[in-house]
């Protein structure tokens, strides 16, 4: 098939090399003339597993094009997926302005090119429940009566990280329309992803997108529910990580998501919560259980720079603090939303001194701190004087350090691990003061919270597996 995809970010650039990789012809535009020339002269601008061998793969080929010229793109082509931002506003509801004015920029060329052929105008991006609605209205508005199209809803479930395994072989495809030709059209492109087992779900446009919303709010959910209950685990001494084997063993829930942590972040969960809190507030029937998952999430990351405040008795002016990890989850560069950015905001304010490294994602700390802190070149360069070591990544290489060789470079033995990566049980047996969340542990020398109980010796606990989803 001839497909065109209208933006080249995350999801764009993703969509359009898997599908590029299966044997369609692929046009991708994108109005950032720097992307589209990096794009074209074979440098990936974004950092995902897979995807440079396929991109450059299929460039070479010359399977999938790069450009910033709309019309160009979208004549020849028999579908057209829209793969454009939509940034929260400041009431959290989703802003629909580059998908609407890609909308009406279509209708125009569709009005000059009435011979253009029947076209599926796809909505990829995650978009409020109604939006296919206004994108065919912009579009008709400008088309006029006569031109044959169909807009659809197919919403993407690419977990960072995991991205090209999610679009090569998913576990679902929705389909969002109540025209059968748009239908077909969509299950003739997906079928060669199909694996057994896999399946194409088709709706009405509608539930379509609250579907999308739906999904990533549930797993927000898990999230704050287990780091609301790891908070009460800190509080009576029991081991969250026990209580994660004993009810993810339960087919009802499974263990996914259950990792507690820093919060979740990142550029959807974070966003798609709030834009389906506003949603529903605007239907007047707001959801009491999605706002307490934001809540939960926003205090979890407070929480635990509390706790790293009370270990140096509430004053942390003039230490040094090491942070490992910046971006939001292991395995990508992406920084929005990082959790670790609430971490690093307080430390500057309380004037301690930061050193950060992340395999990855340093761009977006330089961007977002500049000179105010330092980024060192490895792991070990960030701890060399550091009073303190914060985890805020679970990349594989923070997994297995050489303890010795840390304890050589830090001033103080003190770890802070916001991802529960180590044996709290081995770290003791390390000689650190180790900090983790919702754990029984030799916790603290520092002053415990009012009303904690002595912690109890740990038995030993198996280090957590990376989780394979958006957290």
């Amino acid at each position: 098939m001839n497909v065109a995809i209208v933006g080249t970010g995350y999801v764009g650039l993703v969509t359009g090399v898997c599908l590029a990789e299966r044997g369609n012809t692929v046009h991708c535009v994108d109005t950032n003339p720097r992307v589209v020339e990096k794009l074209t002269a074979g440098e990936v601008t974004i950092f995902e597993p897979g995807l440079e061998d396929i991109y450059l793969r299929n460039l070479k080929r010359g399977r999938i094009a790069f450009s910033g010229d709309l019309e160009k793109a979208i004549l020849p082509a028999e579908i057209v997926f829209l793969c454009l931002p939509t940034p929260p506003g400041e009431d959290g509801s989703a802003d629909l302005k580059y998908i609407l004015q890609v909308a009406n920029d279509l209708g125009k060329i569709f009005a000059k090119r009435p011979d253009a052929g029947y076209k599926v105008v796809v909505d990829k991006s995650t978009v409020p429940v109604g939006t296919s609605d206004k994108v065919q209205a912009a579009i008709r508005k400008q088309a006029g009566p006569a031109f044959d199209f169909d807009v659809v809803s197919n919403p993407e479930f690419l977990r960072e990280g995991y991205a090209i395994e999610d679009f090569l072989r998913p576990e679902r495809v929705v389909i969002g329309s109540s025209n059968e030709r748009a239908i077909v059209a969509l299950k003739d492109l997906y079928e060669p992803f199909l694996q057994p087992g896999s399946k194409v779900i088709v709706m009405d446009e509608k539930s379509a997108e609250v579907t999308k919303y739906a999904a990533n709010a549930f797993l927000a959910l898990k999230i704050s529910y287990m780091n609301d209950l790891a908070n009460f685990c800190d509080a009576v001494g029991a081991d969250i990580d026990r209580i994660r084997d004993g009810i993810g063993s339960d087919s009802r829930i499974g263990p996914k998501f259950l990792f507690p942590g820093l919060g979740y972040g990142g550029s959807c969960l974070p966003k798609d919560v709030k834009a389906l809190l506003r949603s529903a507030s605007d239907a007047g029937t707001p959801l009491s259980v999605l706002q307490a998952v934001e809540d939960i999430n926003q205090e979890t990351r407070k929480r635990f720079f509390r706790k790293m405040q009370r270990h140096f008795g509430g004053k942390i002016e003039g230490l040094r603090f090491a942070v490992w990890g910046t971006a939001f989850k292991p395995n990508t560069d992406d920084t929005r939303e990082a959790p670790v950015f609430h971490i690093l905001d307080e430390l500057l304010k309380g004037k301690a001194s930061v050193a950060v490294y992340d395999p990855e994602a340093m761009g977006g700390a330089r961007a977002r701190y500049g000179d105010r802190i330092t980024y060192a070149e490895s792991s070990y360069g960030a701890l060399q004087g550091a009073d303190a070591l914060v985890i805020a990544t679970e990349w594989s290489e923070f997994r297995k350090p050489d303890f010795g060789l840390m304890k050589t470079l830090m001033r103080q033995r003190v770890l802070f691990d916001g991802r529960n990566i180590f044996n709290p049980k081995k770290m003791l047996e390390h000689g650190f003061l180790y900090h983790s969340i919702g754990r029984k542990a030799h916790e603290n020398h520092g002053p415990p919270e009012p009303g904690t109980p002595e912690p109890g010796t740990p038995e030993p606990t198996p280090e957590p597996t990376p989780e394979p989803g958006r957290s």
